[in-house]
């Protein structure tokens, strides 16, 4: 026990001699600091994107609705439902009723739906932007909880108007109160805008599915049923009603699963890439590490012989350099991780959703765990650019290390 607190105490004052004199050489200091910096905030900026992609699909999907889809499908995109079967959906068992709209009769509360795609321009670039134009019943106002309409009012059933999402509107051109726009064979008015939270529907344009559905000659085809369940314990009674129909050719998913599934290909990518470029820095940055570790036992070579001649271990000298190394490395992390919140968290952008081919407008997000990430990035950068200067330390004779210096 006495030996190893002797041993402690050389690493606290060995440590804290070379902690003193890290202002004597501030110049490297602060070149690696800013150096992991500049990784970290890049590191967390970019996956910080897939972050926010996820939390805006999360967002739109209820434990409590479900979807229903022609069987087969891997997106709403590539489904089709006849009016039969919207009217079959609605009547199954462990659909919830209610007022469709504020004030209304009791009905099912399940909504048809229908998904287009239109060019509006960006309002950055003024380039054309696919942007999702979703056909929807009465119900689906019921089936979104979140959803609020935050200037104007909803578009009246039957008539040519639009309902956009604050997303949309503050990334494209056009959309703004009372403008109007021509897509398929209508002519369109915007009569309002609405919130979701964040959610996925803040991408979307709304409109009434009878409308939309002659405007690009859909007949009385929907792609999706959306039904809010009376719990999410009737959601297998409601799936085995549809899937077990000789009338139907359908499969049932509830809505929080089928959104958690989609974007993961655009995930998979801003992963990747965020890696693979913090990686491709992070050697920048190592070697600037090891420049300064190596720069700091040079200059206090004298010193650590001097501790070695009076009985400091070689442990010690070890340890000494590499917490250096991680302090300077943390301090690094630290200020790329607040830049990158400071810089990006709740900044509002676009992408494609490839599963959809349509834009969707969502926050950056920098999460706790993006930033827990971003420091242990930092104090691996700081634990490999120390180790070798460390080592070097250690191993160097007494005798040498003297007439080094």
């Amino acid at each position: 026990m006495a030996s190893f607190l002797r041993w402690i105490a050389q690493i606290g004052a060995v440590t804290s001699t070379a902690v003193r004199t890290i202002p004597a050489r501030r110049g490297a200091a602060l070149a690696t600091v800013f150096g992991i910096a500049g990784v970290v905030a890049v590191f967390v900026a970019v996956l910080s994107i897939g972050e926010g992609f996820r939390k805006a699909l999360r967002t739109a999907g209820s434990p409590d609705n479900a979807i229903v889809m022609r069987a087969g499908s891997d997106s709403e995109m590539m489904s089709i439902l006849l009016r039969d079967a919207v009217e079959i959906v609605a009547q199954a068992p462990g659909v919830a009723r209610g007022p469709a709209l504020p004030g209304g009769p009791p009905v099912a509360l399940s909504s048809g739906e229908l998904f287009v795609v239109v060019d509006v321009p960006k309002r950055s670039t003024g380039t054309a932007a696919n942007v999702p134009l979703r056909g929807v019943q009465p119900a689906a106002f019921a089936t979104r909880r979140d959803l609020r309409v935050t200037s104007g009012r909803v578009f009246e059933w039957g008539k040519n108007e639009i309902l956009v999402g604050e997303g949309a509107q503050k990334q494209f051109a056009g959309l703004d109160v009372g403008s109007r726009l021509r897509w398929g064979q209508n002519e369109w008015t915007v009569v309002g805008t609405f919130a979701a939270d964040g959610a996925l529907w803040e991408s979307e344009i709304w409109t009434d599915a009878a409308v939309l559905q002659p405007a690009y000659r859909r007949g009385n085809s929907f792609q999706t049923v959306i039904a809010k369940l009376e719990s999410g314990d009737a959601f297998d009674r409601f799936k085995d009603a549809l899937t077990t129909d000789p009338r139907l050719d359908v499969q049932v998913l509830r809505e929080s699963d089928y959104y958690a599934n989609q974007g993961r290909t655009l995930n998979a990518i801003i992963r990747g890439l965020g890696v693979t470029v913090s990686v491709l820095m992070a050697i920048g940055a190592v070697f600037g590490a090891l420049n300064t570790m190596y720069s700091a036992v040079a200059a206090r070579t004298r010193e650590m012989a001097t501790l070695r001649a009076l009985g400091f271990g070689r442990g010690a000298v070890v340890i000494s350099v590499l917490v250096e190394s991680l302090l300077l490395a943390l301090a690094g992390g630290g200020l790329g991780a607040l830049g990158a919140w400071l810089a990006f968290d709740g900044y509002r952008t676009s992408t494609l959703n490839w599963d959809s081919f349509s834009q969707v407008t969502f926050a950056f997000d920098v999460t706790p765990s993006l930033l827990v990430q971003g420091a242990l990035f930092a104090l691996l950068m700081g634990l490999l650019g120390g180790l070798f200067p460390a080592v070097r330390a250690a191993r160097l004779p007494v005798t040498a290390a003297l007439r080094e210096a």
